[in-house]
């Protein structure tokens, strides 16, 4: 479960502690139940500055993720499959729309959020709030994260849970593909929700 939940390996000396773990697997194990509520309405801003909410993509289904630019491995290939994704359902496309959230609004501002998902999908819109909203969406969403900073230093990495999330037209919530799952098999659940 925990390999779902941690997308970046953990520098040494940058270990998180026992309690932080336990938040992980507890929130993870609220999402793999069913029992739990699965996210809520947000406003946020986009790459462009305007904001944006949730509800106004009622009618298409939502891909959402949570993630930040300066991840190093695990976003930009979930980011790619989703892309591919998209490309793969052609015109029907049309009818997905794909989130990203950073994780990470000190770095990711809305220019280098604009440059980031450009290199995905041109249709992918990027979110970013203050400190406060983003655990608030994310925690909604049952998403772990935290900074770790490395030793003797200023600088800073993200440990986050990549899952990327299915809504339905409404905006609820109906699925997560863990990563790794690869654009086809997502496609196959995306095209058998716009066909419902």
């Amino acid at each position: 479960m925990l390999a779902i939940v941690a997308a970046v390996t953990l520098l040494p000396g940058a270990r998180a502690d026992e309690p932080r773990r336990a938040d992980a697997a507890r929130l993870m194990n609220e999402l793999m139940s069913g029992k739990a509520a699965v996210g809520r309405p947000f406003t946020l801003s986009d790459q462009w500055g305007k904001r944006r909410s949730l509800a106004e993509f009622r009618g298409k289904l939502v891909l959402l993720y949570f993630g930040y630019t300066y991840c190093p491995d695990v976003c930009p290939t979930d980011l790619a499959v989703i892309g591919a994704m998209l490309r793969s359902l052609g015109p029907q496309g049309e009818a997905v729309q794909p989130l990203f959230i950073t994780l990470d609004p000190q770095r990711d501002t809305a220019p280098v959020l604009r440059e980031y998902v450009a290199a995905f999908h041109p249709s992918f819109l990027a979110l970013r709030g203050s400190e406060e909203e983003t655990r608030r969406i994310a925690l909604s969403y049952k998403v772990f994260y935290e900074k770790l900073r490395r030793p003797d230093s200023d600088a800073y990495f993200i440990d986050h849970a990549a899952l990327t999330f299915l809504l339905n037209r409404h905006g609820e919530y109906i699925a997560f593909f863990p990563p790794g799952t690869s654009a086809e098999r997502m496609a196959v659940m995306v095209r058998e929700r716009l066909g419902a």
